[in-house]
């Protein structure tokens, strides 16, 4: 049996997804209780868990696609212990190439399922020591934090400098994967000192704009369509929802015709 889906890491699983089950009960049990003290009634307590339930639909698609994304590597029991308590794609994926570029000539890359216990191991030290930090970080220094980054959001009195910094943070975000699907190189695998081309990426080409096309569109579609209809529910759906059609777009085309598809314009030199 593959050691990355074994029975002990499953039973690894199994106990922490049990726990973080365990803990949200018991604070859900406490927090309904409290709301009766203060006098609320059931129906809005109950509306209260609907509209909280069907809010954590849109993370958790978010989540799914990311635990797929990581599985062809890491198996999916270790993505499935990390997303069940904290991660995402972004940090997941950077960690997990950082400690596999450590072992120089190991021929272990992304997209390539790891076969090395040790590389297996250190992959998911790195991935946990880096996530366990802020909770450290945090405790201590997350007033000192909120007080400058308080000061910084109301500068100038009207509390308009503070967006301004959320929005150019969010479109620098964004341009940047903008800018990896339109001119992003293909990455480079080093081993014994020497760029081996890496087989399992690709750089920006016909597939890469298509996906970038396609969730812009839908994305921009199902804005309009809840501005116009005024459907506040779906707002928190536009987002996976435009992942996966763009993910479905890229399968298709690849399935139609894998040449096109190929087709890149910043490839691995």
């Amino acid at each position: 049996m593959d050691f990355k889906e074994s029975k002990f890491m499953y039973a690894i699983a199994g106990f922490i997804i049990l726990f973080v089950i365990a803990q949200s009960v018991f604070f859900m049990v406490r927090a309904w209780r409290r709301g009766k003290e203060i006098g609320m009634k059931t129906s809005d307590l109950k509306n209260t868990v609907t509209s909280s339930a069907l809010f954590t639909i849109a993370p958790a698609i978010a989540i799914l696609a990311t635990v797929i994304t990581l599985a062809g590597t890491l198996g999916l029991v270790l993505p499935w212990i990390r997303l069940t308590v904290i991660g995402n794609l972004q940090y997941e994926v950077t960690a997990a190439q950082a400690a596999m570029e450590g072992f120089e000539g190991s021929g272990a890359i992304f997209g390539k399922s790891i076969e090395d216990p040790r590389i297996f191991a250190a992959v998911s030290w790195v991935m946990t020591l880096g996530s366990i930090s802020p909770l450290f970080l945090l405790p201590l220094l997350l007033k000192t934090i909120q007080k400058k980054m308080g000061k910084v959001s109301t500068a100038g009195g009207d509390g308009k400098f503070g967006d301004i910094i959320s929005a150019a943070t969010f479109i620098g975000l964004v341009a940047a994967f903008i800018g990896v699907s339109v001119a992003g190189k293909a990455p480079t695998l080093k081993i014994n000192g020497q760029a081996i081309p890496d087989k399992n990426s690709m750089g920006a080409g016909v597939l890469s704009v298509s996906v970038l096309i396609t969730s812009i569109v839908v994305f921009m579609l199902l804005q309009w369509l809840c501005k116009k209809f005024k459907l506040t529910k779906l707002e928190t759906f536009i987002m996976p929802i435009s992942m996966f059609i763009g993910m479905g777009m890229a399968m298709l085309i690849y399935n139609i015709s894998p040449e096109i598809a190929q087709i890149e314009w910043r490839p691995v030199s």
